[in-house]
């Protein structure tokens, strides 16, 4: 038995029909892709506008930073002076309850050495 000629899965085209179904399904596609290109668009530049927020985000991030820091540095240059203060205090007081005991300046520096 001889072999057909052409394959089988060959689509059978309907003439005059298929035509109007080709335009319109044409058309339809062309719309659908003309819509996708202006969502593309508007989408690309959201994305260039919150770019453009980020970087100035970004920046002020960096001066804040900065900011702190030099904050921190006054907070903890106060504290140690607050902490050298209270130190002189405290040995004020320590050296007139000496004094007042009746030992000298001289033993006194002694006893510091």
């Amino acid at each position: 038995m001889p072999r057909p000629k052409g394959s089988k899965n060959k689509v059978k085209a309907i003439k005059g029909h298929r035509a109007a179904d080709y335009a319109a399904a044409l058309a339809e596609k062309n719309a659908e892709m003309e819509q996708l290109n202006g969502e593309i668009a508007d989408i690309n530049g959201q994305i260039t506008e919150l770019k453009a927020q980020l970087k100035s985000k970004k920046s002020a991030v960096k001066s804040l930073e900065k900011v702190v820091a030099k904050l921190e540095a006054k907070q903890a240059a106060e504290e140690a002076k607050a902490t050298q203060e209270a130190r002189k205090a405290e040995i004020d007081t320590a050296v007139q309850k000496l004094i007042t005991n009746g030992i000298s300046v001289e033993e006194i520096l002694e006893k510091l050495q």
